[in-house]
């Protein structure tokens, strides 16, 4: 294998490395990002039941204002009553005191089914509150955990892009040029093995020539079929020359 050819299957070895630390850090912060969401669901929650509990104070201010015209018209059906003349008049007044009576009924009932979910909310609220301060502690060492591996994995990055660094100023530009051009569309498949004369990145087998050129290795070869570059591993050049 040349020189050139060396150094690009070292080159996507780093970058597949490099890749790997996304899911790697995604996994780490699973556990601190899942504590979090089910702090911020609790929060959510409390938040909500605070919402409802504004627009129910909202409602029940409204039915304790119409109670209350609802007893000042009771009153004055009161004092009609006595300047009552007609049986006709009789029957409509009571009617009138009859709805006026059923709408106070309702009111308070509302009222009251109000003052239920009041009750219920604050005791839910209070609940959710206690469960949030008592993930605190659970939360905060989770945080620590995370931010060491966090760290230790940062350095390791560092460390690989430090390599990759040193090895792309080793190599020829063009080289790097044409070896990006391909990693844009096949990512971590860019230099990819031959065995059993076949591409391991698109499992289309070469010709003669193409593979008789990638077991000499002195120069770079692509596949004819998906354009990736192509080498031959040590134990593929083995098992080839016992052949």
């Amino acid at each position: 294998m040349n020189k050139y050819l060396s150094q690009l299957v070292e080159l996507v070895e780093i970058d597949k490395k490099i890749d790997s630390f996304e899911p790697e850090i995604e996994k780490i912060r699973g556990n601190l990002d899942a504590q979090l969401a089910k702090e911020s669901a609790l929060v959510a929650k409390i938040e909500e039941n605070k919402e409802l509990l504004q627009s129910n104070i909202l409602t029940k201010n409204k039915n304790e204002l119409h109670l209350a015209e609802l007893a000042e018209k009771i009153k004055e059906l009161g004092k009609k009553s006595a300047a009552i003349k007609t049986d006709k008049e009789m029957k409509a007044l009571q009617l009138e005191e009859e709805i006026a009576k059923e709408q106070i009924d309702f009111a308070n009932e509302e009222i009251e089914r109000l003052d239920k979910i009041k009750e219920l909310k604050e005791i839910e609220m209070k609940e959710f509150q206690e469960e949030i301060d008592g993930m605190q502690e659970e939360t905060s060492q989770i945080k620590e955990e995370t931010e060491k591996e966090l760290e230790a994995l940062e350095n390791e990055r560092m460390k690989v892009y430090e390599n990759k660094q040193k090895l792309l100023s080793q190599m020829n530009q063009n080289i790097i040029v044409f070896y990006e051009k391909i990693r844009r569309w096949a990512k971590n498949t860019t230099v990819v093995p031959v065995k059993k004369q076949a591409c391991y990145g698109c499992y289309m087998k070469l010709n003669d020539h193409t593979y008789a050129s990638v077991l000499r290795g002195e120069e770079i070869t692509t596949c004819p079929h998906c354009g990736r570059i192509l080498y031959i591993e040590k134990s593929e050049e083995v098992e080839e020359s016992a052949s």
